[in-house]
């Protein structure tokens, strides 16, 4: 049988600090304490009393319990060295087994140490069942951090593809800014061409008058100095040459560059042009929403249904059920529309849904306004929490359908654009901000469609 101490773990305990006395003194009443301890115990209390029995010590300075301390200390030695010696599976204080585990301390205890002072009110397991628990946490641990991972790769490919679309669209505007400014150079130097040709002609006749005056002018004087006979034979002739009188020159009106039609609110007109090859899209989707099967366009104005998941962080916003997608913007106020081409696709649902809805599993499926479309059994289906779902068949199938959200009256509006058909009316109070819903079961894409911009100038006097 192994050596068992002189003294348990427990008699060897500060009874204030519960840890293996370390300089204990003796007080007038027997007891021992931790020599710091003590100090601290009777500047707390304000004092000199006993921390066992509350009697009052004689003594300042108790006196050093050098036997109690040559017992501490051979016992840390020896816990030391069989520490060190590790014997596997066995307790350093008690030599026995570890088949506990301690849930306060995170350690291993042997049934000894679950019964001693120490660990006597800490919650202990069975140590097969501790690290069954850990396995667990480990397990959900780096199932998490596969998450983090994923979701860091998603960030980085995220953060690249709509850096590329950046790019893509302000070289889109840069391309019609340089179009832009060189149709109006190029309107610029014809309109100089013009009046520069009309300019040279005008010289040139303005030229060709002042060399004929001159011409006149020198057979004038070349005459006047003949002799008398001669100059009076052609009197009459040079009588006539000298009065002779030029046209005045015309002043050219408009000769100058119109600069005020190239310049004159040149940055409005040129945005102004820009409206018709700009689009505004009402709603567009939000990518962090949709279902892993779902593929959005690059513009997030439309969705089909791959067939095939894709590898997509599984985020809180995303549905993991239903093949489904919300709108990036919500509404709490208003008067709300969009129109959406849903084309070939044959099952298809359209709607709003609340912004705070869970989207996992079914718990979102009975808080949709939503309109619902199926060709197998040419019905429609119309949602709205707190009511019996109904359905109807439509006299042909939609191909474009209108939503019109008013919150503040509490409807949504489902018409058919083609045939200006109404097709449903769902009544209800909305008493939090509400999302565009989108749900497609086919790999024909519903398309939001864009509406025209105008530009209103108002006019000054």
């Amino acid at each position: 049988m192994a050596a068992r101490n002189p003294l348990s773990e427990e008699e060897l305990s500060c009874p204030v600090c519960c840890d293996i006395f370390r300089d204990p003194v003796v007080l007038s009443c027997s007891h021992s304490v931790c020599k710091t301890c003590l100090q601290q115990f009777w500047e707390t209390k304000g004092s000199r009393e006993c921390p066992v029995c509350r009697r009052r010590s004689s003594k300042v300075y108790p006196p050093i319990n050098l036997a109690l301390k040559n017992l501490c200390e051979a016992f840390l030695e020896s816990r030391s060295q069989r520490s060190s010696a590790g014997s596997e599976g066995l307790c350093v204080l008690h030599n026995e087994e570890l088949k506990l585990f301690c849930l306060d301390d995170q350690q291993p205890v042997c049934v000894v140490c679950h019964l001693s002072k120490t660990h006597k009110d800490h919650n202990c397991c069975p140590v097969d069942e501790a690290v069954t628990d850990f396995k667990k946490n480990l397990t959900v641990l780096e199932e998490a951090k596969r998450d983090y991972d994923q979701t860091a790769a998603h960030i980085k490919t995220q953060a690249q593809h709509t850096e590329r679309q950046i790019k893509e669209e302000f070289e889109k505007l840069h391309q019609f800014l340089r179009d832009e400014e060189a149709a109006r150079i190029a309107a610029l130097k014809e309109e100089e061409e013009q009046k520069s040709q009309m300019m040279r002609r005008k010289i040139e006749e303005m030229n060709g008058e002042i060399s004929a005056l001159s011409d006149t002018i020198r057979n004038i004087e070349k005459e006047m100095e003949a002799e008398d006979v001669l100059f009076l034979q052609n009197f009459k002739s040079t009588e006539k040459q000298a009065q002779l009188t030029p046209k005045d020159p015309e002043k050219t009106s408009g000769a100058l560059i119109n600069v005020g039609k190239h310049l004159s609110n040149l940055k409005f007109r040129v945005w102004e042009n820009m409206q018709e090859v700009l689009q505004y899209t009402p709603v567009t989707l939000d990518p962090n929403t949709a279902h892993p099967r779902l593929h959005l366009s690059d513009d997030l104005t439309a969705v089909e249904d791959k067939k095939q998941r894709s590898s997509l962080p599984d985020n809180p916003e995303r549905f993991d059920k239903w093949c489904c997608v919300l709108g990036s913007e919500g509404f709490n106020s208003g008067i709300h529309c969009w129109d959406v081409q849903v084309g070939d696709s044959d099952d298809w649902e359209l709607g709003v849904i609340p912004e705070s809805v869970t989207r996992k599993g079914d718990s979102f499926s009975g808080s949709l306004w939503s309109l619902r479309y199926n060709k197998s059994s040419n019905k429609i289906w119309i949602l709205c929490p707190g009511q019996l779902v109904h359905s109807f068949t439509p006299k042909e199938k939609p191909q474009r359908v209108r939503v019109q959200l008013d919150w503040d009256r509490g409807k949504v509006t489902f018409t058919d654009l083609l045939t200006n058909t109404h097709l449903h009316t769902i009544t209800h109070t909305f008493t939090q901000r509400v999302l565009p819903y989108f749900w497609n079961l086919s790999v024909h894409p519903l398309r939001i469609l864009p509406v025209k911009t105008s530009v209103t100038v108002e006019q000054h006097s």
